[in-house]
């Protein structure tokens, strides 16, 4: 639907909204203004007899405004000259991520919006600005949701602005979904210079290995030399492995779908973990309630996902401190469907804000050794699974904030890497 109707419409009927100080016309629709309320949403009609009762506005609203707004898939807020709010919608609650509340109209909207001061400054700008933008983006914070929206001002006859209306929908899904097709485009030409590894570097690396072990064998009374020859092909075994690591990333596989509980996997990946890494004197405490819905998703995709979490984690306090696992129930973003939201943090140094952007980006590492690649799987997972991946890092600490929805589509997809591990994982 065209957003500058949108903001047509709704100025429409705050202007003629009856007993309210946004104008002097207390007219009701009229059979043009109906017809172009149908044009807008015809796929709320349906929904909007029993939408009725959960619009928040103020008294004496016109019943069809109510039911056609009420059923609206977008968010609709609309203020006045005076700074209350005039009406809210309950789509508008959900993207906000706030309870609705009756009694939020009238108050200032400053105060109802306090946690998104982005919204605030937006609507205050409206009201004074000449000209509008038909349509802008913004991303909501703490929550990270991204919105798009159109802003309209709402006038009197008289041409006097007194008040706005914002318009917006929930396009984190929408961001997703392109972040992932420019990501797959990535890994594509990444794909093309694995394949040229496999070739122009692997076989070399694997002739070093086998002339330095005939070398070793040759020399056994020089130790010095064999200390050097160790140390060969301790390093080609090394670079081998990131090579193998870096075709397994971009070699596609076919997920294997099933029911699994949270549980199952965080404490299959425990054990893994601490065979990957040194976990030294650090703190391991989860929390994973027995009640949570299992989820549908592969196993040891998911088993992955984790170790690799608890990897990094355990590298990032240095062998002390202590790493926490919660998981709960929550909601997939843009969605009403209930998720497993599943927290892995850590009381480390954090991240550098600088670096935290790159953080999941294929080949970024600030370690001396390593591949960079084991948080991107880690994206790759999550988006394989049409999960959420959200980073939170300060001085205190990091978290990591995977959002996994319990009713993922039981299909098999095609994911741009590969996990070859297999065998029996140890819980902790």
């Amino acid at each position: 639907m065209p957003c500058g109707l949108v903001a047509g419409i709704a100025a429409l009927k705050l202007r003629k909204q009856a007993g309210t100080p946004l104008a002097p016309d207390h007219r009701r629709f009229s059979m043009s203004d109906i017809a172009s309320l149908s044009q807008y949403d015809a796929a709320a009609a349906p929904r909007a007899g029993a939408a009725v009762n959960r619009l928040h506005a103020r008294p004496g609203n016109d019943a069809f405004f109510r039911q056609v707004v009420a059923g609206m898939r977008n968010g609709v807020l609309a203020v006045t000259r005076d700074g209350t709010v005039a009406l809210v919608n309950d789509e508008a609650y959900r993207i906000f991520g706030l309870e609705p509340r009756t009694n939020d109209v009238g108050r200032p909207y400053a105060d109802v919006l306090r946690e998104f001061p982005d919204v605030v400054d937006a609507l205050t700008g409206a009201l004074d600005a000449a000209r509008l933008a038909n349509r802008a983006e913004l991303r909501l914070k703490p929550s990270g949701r991204v919105i798009g929206y159109t802003l309209a001002n709402v006038c009197a006859d008289s041409g006097e602005v007194t008040g706005a209306a914002m318009f917006f929908k929930d396009l984190t899904l929408v961001e997703q979904l392109e972040e992932r097709e420019r990501l797959r485009d990535r890994l594509a030409a990444v794909g093309q210079m694995a394949a040229t590894l496999a070739h122009e570097v692997k076989n070399p690396l694997a002739g070093i290995e086998v002339m330095a072990g005939l070398l070793r064998r040759r020399l056994p009374d020089a130790p010095d030399t064999q200390a050097l020859v160790t140390d060969i092909i301790a390093e080609v075994k090394m670079a081998n492995a990131i090579v193998q690591e870096v075709l397994d990333f971009v070699k596609p596989i076919r997920l294997r779908m099933e029911p699994i509980a949270i549980a199952e996997v965080v404490h299959a990946s425990t054990g893994l973990a601490e065979s990957k890494a040194q976990r030294g004197s650090a703190q391991l405490t989860l929390d994973l309630p027995s009640d949570l819905p299992p989820i549908t998703g592969d196993r040891h995709q998911l088993v992955q996902l984790f170790t690799n979490l608890l990897i990094n984690a355990y590298e990032a306090l240095g062998g002390g401190g202590r790493v926490t696992i919660v998981a709960r129930l929550a909601h997939a973003t843009g969605e009403r469907e209930p998720a497993v939201l599943v927290e892995v943090s850590d009381d480390g140094p954090g991240v550098p804000a600088e670096l935290a952007e790159k953080i999941f980006d294929p080949f970024f590492t600030t370690k001396a050794q390593g591949s960079g690649l084991g948080l991107a799987i880690v994206r790759k997972i999550v988006d394989a699974h049409d999960g959420r991946l959200e980073l939170r890092t300060s001085d205190l600490g990091t978290t990591v904030a995977v959002t996994l929805p319990v009713r993922a589509a039981a299909i098999t997809w095609t994911a741009p890497f590969e996990d070859t591990r297999h065998g029996t994982h140890s819980d902790c």
